[in-house]
C-alpha cells in the first residue's frame, strides 16, 4: 500500500508530519519570533500535546520531527516548509528568514520514510505550505504576499506540471503588513472537498470568482471572532469528511460549521495558536489522505 500522496484537503488523513515543540520553544524570544503577549511556552507546549492527543485519536500515524534544541522555534508547524503529492515531497523556501533551515528538516525525515524528494526551490523562490490549497487533485492554489512569490509559483509548476498538476498564484492582500502572518489558509479553510470556511474581505476576488466557478460552498465565518482570534478561528483542519479540529472559544464559528454538518472537536491553544500565528493546520502537514 502507497503511504503518501495528498492532493486533497479534507479526505481521511492516515498519516502526518509533526514536530513536538520543547527545547527552542522554550528559548524562543517573542519579539524575534514575532510572538504576541499571550505567549507562555510551558502552556503551549501543553496544549501541543493535547492536540497532539485528538491527531492520535483520529487513528492517523504521525511521523514526529523531534525538537532537539536547533533553535527552530517555528518548526512545529509543519504545514508550511514542504509540500506532499502522489509522486513525491517538495521542500519549499521560506518567506521568514528565521525558518530557512526547516525545509531541510523535512527532505531528511522524508528521506528516511522512503518518499521520494521530486527536487527543490532555488534562488529567489519562496513558497510556504500555509499559501497552498488543493482545489483538486491536479489544481494547486498559492496566495502570493510576504511569504510565497511568482518565482516560487514558477519553479512549483517546473516541479509539478511533468505530474500533471498546474499551479496558480493568486495575489494576497497588504493587511497587517510584512511582520505579520497572513497565509492563504488565514482566510479559507477547507471544511471538506466542495465546502470551504472563509473570510472574504480578504480573499482575493480574482479567487473568488474561480471557487464560485468551481462548484465550491463558501461558508462565512463571523467577522468578529476572525479578529479576536487573530485569524486562528478559520483556521480548522479537517482529519476526515465532516470532521474537524479547531481551538476553542470561538462558539459561533464552530456553530456555522454545526450547522453545516461538520463535526468539530476543539483544544485551547491561545499560548500555543493564537500567541504564534498558527492554528491547526499549520501544525500538521498530511503525508497520506484518500
Amino acid at each position: 500500500m502507497k503511504e503518501y500522496g495528498c492532493q486533497l484537503m479534507a479526505k481521511n488523513m492516515s498519516r502526518v508530519l509533526m514536530r513536538r515543540p520543547g527545547k527552542s520553544l522554550l528559548q524562543a524570544d517573542p519579539a524575534t519570533w514575532h510572538y504576541n503577549s499571550l505567549f507562555d511556552a510551558k502552556k503551549a507546549i501543553q496544549q501541543y500535546h493535547e492536540f497532539a492527543k485528538l491527531i492520535e485519536e483520529t487513528g492517523a500515524e504521525i511521523c514526529w520531527i523531534e525538537d532537539q534544541g536547533d533553535g527552530l522555534a517555528d518548526a512545529m508547524f509543519t504545514r508550511d516548509a514542504s509540500l506532499i503529492t502522489k509522486a513525491g515531497a517538495v521542500p519549499l523556501r521560506m518567506g521568514k528568514p528565521l525558518r530557512c533551515a526547516e525545509p531541510m528538516l523535512h527532505k531528511s525525515s522524508y528521506e528516511k520514510l522512503g518518499i521520494p524528494v521530486l527536487g527543490q526551490l532555488t534562488g529567489d523562490a519562496m513558497i510556504e505550505g500555509g499559501d497552498t490549497i488543493w482545489l483538486n487533485e491536479n489544481t494547486l492554489l498559492v496566495g502570493i504576499g510576504f511569504r510565497s512569490n511568482e518565482e516560487g509559483v514558477k519553479q512549483l509548476n517546473e516541479l509539478l506540471n511533468p505530474h500533471e498538476i498546474t499551479v496558480l498564484g493568486f495575489d494576497m492582500p497588504y493587511w497587517a503588513g510584512k511582520e505579520a502572518c497572513l497565509h492563504l489558509m488565514s482566510v479559507i479553510s477547507p471544511l471538506t472537498e466542495t465546502a470551504y470556511l472563509v473570510h472574504p474581505p480578504l480573499i482575493p476576488a480574482r479567487l473568488w470568482s474561480l471557487l464560485e466557478q468551481s462548484g465550491i460552498e463558501l461558508i462565512v465565518a463571523p467577522a468578529d471572532e476572525f479578529e479576536a482570534s487573530f485569524g486562528l478561528n478559520l483556521n480548522v483542519l479537517p482529519t476526515s469528511p465532516g470532521q474537524c479540529i479547531m481551538i476553542d472559544g470561538f462558539l459561533k464559528t464552530k456553530k456555522v460549521m454545526q450547522d453545516h454538518g461538520i463535526s468539530v472537536k476543539t483544544f485551547e491553544g491561545d499560548a500555543l495558536c493564537m500567541a504564534c500565528e498558527g492554528g491547526p493546520t499549520c501544525l500538521t502537514n498530511p503525508i497520506y489522505r484518500g
